[in-house]
């Protein structure tokens, strides 16, 4: 009679890294690690406290390096420093912005002095605080909403921004002036529109010379800046590389909200109305997508079909194409621009939030739904992984942001309504995904549409 092995559960797990650890065969490191990426933590995610004091919708949060403090930003322009662990306020200030702050980020290597944020009225602004003052300076304009910013790896000086207006600028804060490296534009078979309006801008990690934008349309694009000449010589506004869903080649009607790099140099793409997909770095489509396009409608990848915001699964045929994404499903991204990022000591989770008020963790690899956490009675539209430990923040249409710990006696299951829909309420103050420049195109193309049937009719 065969005996069938029992599979080890995550308790059976923990206590065998344990004893390895005693024994001296698992270094304290690798246990850290292994500890922290635990399936357990992450089912036991709680929160902890709300920090509460803005009086606005919170669009914006971030950890410094040591991870001891968080600064958010909001609909109400102040920016706050938190000692998140007390949840009390540390220090607060008016960023001199005139609408809603959308990002703010404490520059490395500065003791918190240094602050860069962006916001809806295109003001790139500098902070910087002393014994005594605050003084805030514009550093670089945009004409449109700036969403986001990103800065150079470990570096205290050097800060990338991306704007509705398509244009991605490189500021030293030494100098204090710009350097306009581009303006991001469609394919030539995208001939409706001028410019991509950008809502997303990283950098990758593990190579801070490649940095990934993405907007209105369904390609995140990487540039390489060891190519841009800074005497302004040649152009520099062709991608190194195009990533898409193969099925998402054609579709003009989705747009990115969210990237993020992993610390594998991953690139991850959250989409509107559409999934997130996890690219590695080989996935791409190459500097000429209309290539990979005639590659793609001649394989089984052209019959691929998605039901948009249902969670419908990728077609089997799929599997046949090499490099297919990964992608991660359940949640609902159509109101608002929504973040993405990466959770864990080395990447082990996909985290985003949702229009039904969720955060929703997926595994990396797989792509399966580990947990759904209600987090806000409206939308969530950032989530902050700690830099060290198992621990998140959040925020969204509520005024608060919640830190998140794993603090719970017992494991989470999933909810069994995870596809049921809330209405979100009407003017909560995050920024749309829709431009004025994209409502006067769909109102034109409507128009347009309506005489043709008229046209037709007689």
């Amino acid at each position: 009679m065969t005996m069938r092995r029992r599979g080890r559960t995550g308790l059976d797990s923990s206590i065998v890294d344990v004893w390895k650890r005693e024994v001296g065969s698992l270094s304290t490191r690798s246990f850290a690690h292994r500890l922290a990426a635990s399936e357990d933590l992450v089912l036991r995610l709680d929160i902890l406290q709300k920090l509460e004091k803005h009086r606005g919708c919170v669009n914006t949060v971030s950890f410094n390096a040591a991870g001891d403090v968080l600064v958010s930003g909001s609909d109400d322009r102040k920016v706050i420093f938190w000692d998140w662990e007390s949840g009390q306020a540390k220090f607060s200030f008016h960023s001199g912005h005139h609408n809603n702050v959308f990002q703010a980020k404490i520059m490395p290597y500065t003791d918190e002095r240094s602050i860069v944020t962006c916001a809806a009225d295109g003001q790139v602004r500098h902070t910087q605080i002393a014994e005594c003052e605050v003084e805030s300076k514009l550093v670089a304009r945009h004409q449109g909403r700036v969403h986001k910013l990103a800065i150079e790896p470990g570096s205290p000086h050097i800060v990338y921004t991306c704007g509705e207006d398509g244009l991605v600028q490189h500021i030293d804060l030494r100098t204090g002036s710009p350097t306009c490296l581009f303006t991001c534009r469609p394919l030539p078979s995208q001939n409706y529109f001028t410019t991509v309006h950008l809502n997303s801008i990283t950098i990758d990690p593990r190579n801070p010379n490649l940095l990934a934008v993405g907007g209105s349309d369904q390609f995140a694009r990487l540039f390489d800046i060891r190519s841009y000449n800074w005497d302004s010589s040649s152009k520099y506004d062709r991608p190194v590389d195009f990533f898409c869903p193969p099925h998402l080649i054609d579709d003009d009607n989705v747009g990115i909200t969210g990237l993020a790099f992993s610390d594998q140099s991953e690139l991850l793409v959250s989409y509107n109305d559409e999934f997130i997909y996890l690219f590695t770095r080989d996935g791409g489509l190459g500097p000429d997508p209309a290539f990979a396009t005639d590659i793609f409608d001649g394989s089984d990848a052209g019959d691929m079909t998605m039901d948009k915001c249902s969670g419908s699964s990728i077609s089997s045929d799929a599997a046949n194409v090499k490099d297919v994404p990964q992608a991660y499903k359940g949640h609902r991204n159509c109101e608002t621009v929504k973040g993405v990022n990466f959770f864990g000591p080395k990447c082990e989770y996909v985290v985003s939030g949702s229009d039904c008020g969720r955060i929703f963790i997926w595994r990396k690899r797989g792509g399966d739904l580990v947990r759904v956490m209600e987090a806000d009675r409206n939308v969530v539209n950032c989530i902050e992984p700690h830099p060290h430990t198992t621990m998140l923040a959040s925020s969204g249409i509520e005024h608060d942001i919640k830190i998140w710990i794993p603090k719970a006696i017992d494991r989470a299951t999933l909810p069994t309504n995870i596809q049921k829909r809330r209405l979100v309420v009407a003017g909560g103050g995050m920024h749309r995904m829709i431009s004025p420049e994209d409502l006067m195109l769909q109102l034109f193309a409507l128009q347009r549409r309506t005489t043709s049937s008229e046209s037709n009719g007689e």
